[in-house]
């Protein structure tokens, strides 16, 4: 069977050279294996994704001469698979609800860094303070019933217990220049979210699910991923899901060396079409030959 990669943007505003070089990477990979390239638009986040970014990435990678297979695959399209791992989970004693709003759990935070640093996930957000873990059945259902606002939680500690050793297969430059055999590490993470009340998803569940039922083989993407790949392979793991081999590429900064974000308006690739560059002129700033 030929090899599958995928480029999976999110379309909450347009694409950057970051989104370019990751994008060429993936289709220059799936060409020299004789392999296929797959387009996945992860719009979950239905507040911030919009129609006119999502039409705008197919004409960028057009653009670039980037040829991917069709039908696209939106995720906002396939929530009953979501919810199916959730359950699934659910049914393993691996899932709870908390409570706890977004201000609440940074007070937590405080109050307890007021004996001394409370720890961080590899992207240096504070792992969950909160208690919900401990409630009863009786406790979550009353709070659920009365209509809170909650998060669905993955149980880590409980789901590392069952999982065991977990490593993956990297084959690109990693964070700190790691390859082959990577042990995972999923604990540093701590109890991370995987749905909403309100989305049944979340970046880390959709992804591994996305990847399982569309056959990816090769994960290309970015290093700042890098550590999220101990969270997905639990999640594999405890879902009976395969694993696909890995490789985390360098990411493409700004003047200051700041990676380079939608959130923070970094130039798009229609301003630079705009301004005259070619395809050819968007690989050579990437680094592609």
């Amino acid at each position: 069977m030929p090899p599958v990669f995928r480029f999976a943007p999110s379309p909450n505003g347009y694409l950057h050279l970051g989104h370019a070089y990751s994008a060429l990477l993936n289709f220059d990979l799936a060409r020299q294996a004789g392999g296929r390239l797959l387009l996945r638009i992860e719009d979950i986040d239905a507040a911030r994704c919009r129609p006119e970014f999502e039409q705008a990435i197919y004409e960028d990678l057009d653009w670039l001469g980037i040829a991917w297979e069709t039908p696209v695959r939106r995720q906002s399209e396939h929530l009953a698979a979501y919810r199916d791992a959730i359950d699934r989970l659910s049914a393993l004693g691996l899932i709870y609800p908390s409570f706890e709003s977004r201000a609440e759990i940074a007070r937590l935070v405080a109050e307890k860094e007021t004996g001394g640093a409370w720890p961080r996930d590899p992207d240096g957000a504070p792992l969950y303070p909160g208690t919900a873990k401990s409630l009863s059945a009786g406790q979550r259902e009353r709070l659920i019933g009365q209509g809170l606002p909650f998060a669905l939680r993955l149980d880590t500690a409980a789901a590392c217990a069952r999982a065991g050793r977990l490593s993956w297969n990297e084959q690109g430059e990693g964070r700190a220049g790691e390859s082959g055999e990577v042990a995972a590490y999923p604990e540093a993470w701590g109890d991370v979210i995987l749905a909403r009340k309100q989305t049944p998803t979340s970046y880390h569940l959709s992804v591994v699910i996305d990847d399982a039922l569309q056959g990816v083989t090769d994960v290309v993407r970015g290093a700042d991923l890098f550590w999220s790949t101990s969270v997905h392979r639990l999640l594999q793991q405890r879902l009976g899901l395969p694993a696909p081999a890995y490789r985390h590429h360098g990411l493409i900064r700004d003047t200051a060396g700041h990676k380079l974000s939608k959130s923070t308006h970094a130039t798009g690739l229609r301003e630079l079409r705009a301004e005259g560059a070619s395809p050819a002129d968007i690989r050579r700033l990437v680094g592609l030959t």
